[in-house]
């Protein structure tokens, strides 16, 4: 019976389920029992308007079997006896059992209501929208996406109450990279939106695709700003995740933009004036404005690290004089300089390995004799600092350094410094090798190698 392909039309025209098709949601269950009648079976137990529409579908009048609720239920023709000639309880019965409470009155059945021909081509609306939209979604899963928006184009003019089929619509034309075609689409989304009270969730998915789309326009500052509005109408992890990559890419943008190398030098030159009259915290600021306009040159760290020695701030100097060895491996400055922080902050060891590094970068000779001359100190340094120490103090102190501890505990160092002990030109022919050399010159300089 729900075969019936006039079934709708006969239940247009009933006045008793003429009502029922104002439920668009209704009219569509009715549709998919058309297609697949076996689910009806368990709508006819939990809904109880598909008893009306049994009654249509077989042309029975489903009231007939029902009665009145003031009906005694007995056929016609037949009546009680008068209440005198009934059988009476007895007194004691009656007063010794409380009479049963009375039954809860039925509820109202719902009066009947005609359904105009208004209403039923708005049902008759969604349900072609709701049609359109699915086909739209099979395309746009299949990456046909023009097709896609044509039939979500077509949803939204079929029923043009439910923002998801422009927000579908929007979707469509970014995958085929219509940027400003989503975004007019999305726009019109949120203000339709608006006037309809959608809820805030889907605006807010509407305005994180509109940020997607200015993200592909390579237009970070309105991607930023359409982010955040996604964010004022709700919470999402993955739209935080694009604002904070876009801001991330606004900061990156606007640093490389202020790089000019000239301006740079100009900066360095005016920082060096500064550092040379005593003013030492104007140089630093100098020295940073060089950085920032090239920090690709090695030696605006470099002089900043000088400058932060006279303000001794001694742990900024090492950070700027390890950026300027980063930014540029040879340059023989920057390890001196180093040696010299190093040296201040009396960690003579790690001093006379900076130095080691200048000796090693210095190709040409051009600083060695700089270099020899703070090495010259640094021993004297270090000859002070050590002149009362045992062997055994000697060791501990050096076994507090991570990097001699290491050396100390891997085995070929162990057997190298053991044959050392019983043939010291053997160490000579372990230092042509440089991993070795480096191990070996780290010791020397801990102290636990000793030299005459």
């Amino acid at each position: 019976m729900f075969a019936d392909p006039n079934l709708i039309g006969k239940l247009a025209t009933n006045p008793r389920t003429q009502k029922h098709l104002a439920d668009p949601a209704f009219v569509q269950k009715l549709k998919l029992f058309q297609q697949n009648p076996a689910l009806a079976d368990s709508a006819l137990q939990s809904d109880p308007r598909m008893i009306d529409v049994l009654g249509v579908a077989m042309g029975i009048d489903m009231q007939g079997f029902s009665r009145d609720d003031d009906s005694d239920g007995l056929p016609p023709g037949f009546n009680l006896p008068p209440p005198s000639s009934r059988t009476r309880r007895s007194p004691s019965a009656s007063t010794s059992k409380t009479p049963p409470a009375p039954a809860p009155a039925p509820a109202p059945e719902p009066e009947d209501v005609e359904m105009t021909d208004e209403d039923i081509e708005e049902a008759k609306a969604k349900a072609d929208a709701l049609a359109a939209k699915a086909q739209g979604a099979e395309h746009y899963k299949a990456q046909r996406f023009s097709e896609a928006a044509e039939y979500f184009k077509k949803a939204w003019d079929l029923w043009p109450k439910d923002i998801t089929f422009l927000g579908n619509l929007g979707a469509a034309f970014l995958e085929a990279k219509e940027y400003d075609q989503c975004i007019t689409t999305c726009e019109l989304a949120v203000e339709e939106g608006r006037g309809l009270r959608a809820d805030y969730k889907i605006i807010a998915k509407i305005f994180g695709r509109i940020g997607t789309a200015y993200t592909a326009k390579n237009d970070l500052a309105s991607a930023k700003k359409y982010f955040q509005k996604s964010l004022s109408e709700h919470r999402d992890a993955t739209i935080l995740a694009k604002l904070q990559a876009t801001e991330k890419a606004i900061a990156e943008a606007d640093r490389q933009s202020y790089i000019d190398p000239a301006k740079s030098a100009i900066a360095r030159e005016e920082g060096n004036a500064a550092f040379k009259s005593g003013d030492f915290a104007k140089a630093v600021k100098l020295y940073e404005e060089s950085i920032k306009r090239d920090p690709s040159d090695a030696k605006g760290y470099n002089n900043r690290a000088a400058a932060y020695m006279k303000l001794m701030a001694l742990a900024e100097a090492l950070k700027d004089a390890d950026k300027a060895i980063e930014v540029d491996p040879t340059f023989v400055k920057a390890y001196i300089r180093k040696a010299t922080i190093l040296h201040t902050m009396r960690e003579y060891s790690k001093a006379l390995e900076a130095l080691q590094a200048a000796s090693s970068a210095d190709t040409a000779n051009a600083h060695a004799q700089e270099i020899q001359a703070q090495e010259f100190k640094i021993q004297q340094a270090l000859f002070t600092q050590r002149a009362d120490e045992t062997e055994e103090q000697t060791l501990e102190r050096a076994m507090k350094d991570p990097e001699v501890a290491q050396i100390m505990g891997d085995p070929v160092m162990q057997q190298i410094l053991q044959q050392a002990q019983g043939n010291p030109g053997a160490l000579q022919d372990h230092m042509k090798n440089p991993v070795v050399r480096q191990k070996i010159m780290k010791l020397i300089n801990a102290g636990i190698i000793k030299t005459r």
